[in-house]
């Protein structure tokens, strides 16, 4: 038995924004995408791995500009999704609307946080944020960043809008990502978006994952991927021994901290730097990072 085949599945990338001198460092961004354009099966942009929330609506544009051109340039159609978010929903309705003419596939969109609405309120946000769009949304429930879990009942009932199309899927439960993909319809992606959890989600049955650890090994998350859809198990399990101590390494303290260092020491970005309050590794996790490269 193979997996489904949605329109949002794989290896997606949430590429981080690499910086120089304070602002957004072109030249790195542009080295990032013609790296991983046809190693990944997607790119999202300005999310949590992104440090979206530090970046202002004129470098979210930067962003989205200069991936579209490099994916270009290099021939390939990998889609991009733009990340946004926020505690207010008009607030979040009027950043949908500004970007509308963007050059990207859809947006991530993050349970508004803080606020800790009902399941009701959750559900009249995300349908007036649908309604202000006709680009395809995923939703991205993170309620251990958030402070709110949206229920399945909730996401399967916006699912029922055509452009609600799927899930970042961050609930840290199981038993809920297992009902959730058991009782989803055709066509809604499940992502996962745990690093740690990507072979057992897709054993579960999930349509791919969100996988900051990509930058890294992409090629073999995506093997890890294929096998999993042809129900290769014991070949999946076996890549997967090879790369499951990067989530580990990356998340030991607040990402994006240990994955710019390390792209940084590969030459893939031009410098580690992070907007505050991010700070950079510890000595300790820097030089793991280094030895892991090595």
């Amino acid at each position: 038995m193979t997996l489904p085949h949605p329109r949002y599945q794989g290896v997606w990338l949430p590429m981080v924004s690499p910086y120089k001198d304070g602002d957004l460092d072109e030249a790195s961004v542009r080295r990032m995408v013609a790296r991983y354009a046809g190693q990944v099966d997607g790119i999202i942009l300005a999310a949590t791995t992104g440090e979206g929330l530090a970046l202002s609506r004129d470098e979210v544009r930067r962003l989205a500009d200069w991936t579209a051109e490099e994916l270009e340039a290099a021939g390939k159609g990998a889609p991009v999704l733009i990340g946004l978010g926020g505690a207010v929903t008009a607030n979040v309705v009027e950043a949908v609307r500004a970007a509308e003419d963007l050059p990207a596939d859809g947006l991530l969109i993050a349970c508004p946080y803080y606020v800790r609405p009902t399941q009701q309120g959750l559900r009249l946000h995300f349908e007036a944020i649908a309604e202000a769009t006709t680009r395809d949304i995923l939703v991205y429930n993170i309620p251990y960043r958030t402070g709110v879990n949206m229920a399945n009942d909730t996401l399967l009932r916006l699912a029922e809008r055509p452009n609600i199309v799927g899930v970042k899927d961050c609930c840290a439960d199981p038993g809920q990502s297992r009902d959730l993909i058991a009782r989803k319809p055709d066509g809604f992606s499940v992502l996962c978006g745990e690093d740690a959890g990507f072979l057992f989600a897709l054993r579960q049955g999930a349509d791919g994952g969100v996988v900051a650890s990509a930058h890294l090994r992409p090629e073999m998350f995506r093997d890890i991927h294929r096998l999993a859809r042809d129900a290769r198990w014991d070949e999946a399990g076996r890549l997967w021994a090879e790369v499951a101590a990067i989530p580990d390494l990356l998340f030991a303290e607040p990402s994006p901290s240990a994955l710019k260092h390390a792209l940084w020491r590969t030459g893939l970005i031009d410098t580690p730097d992070l907007r505050l309050p991010m700070i950079p590794p510890s000595a300790e996790l820097a030089g793991r990072v280094e030895a892991f490269l090595a």
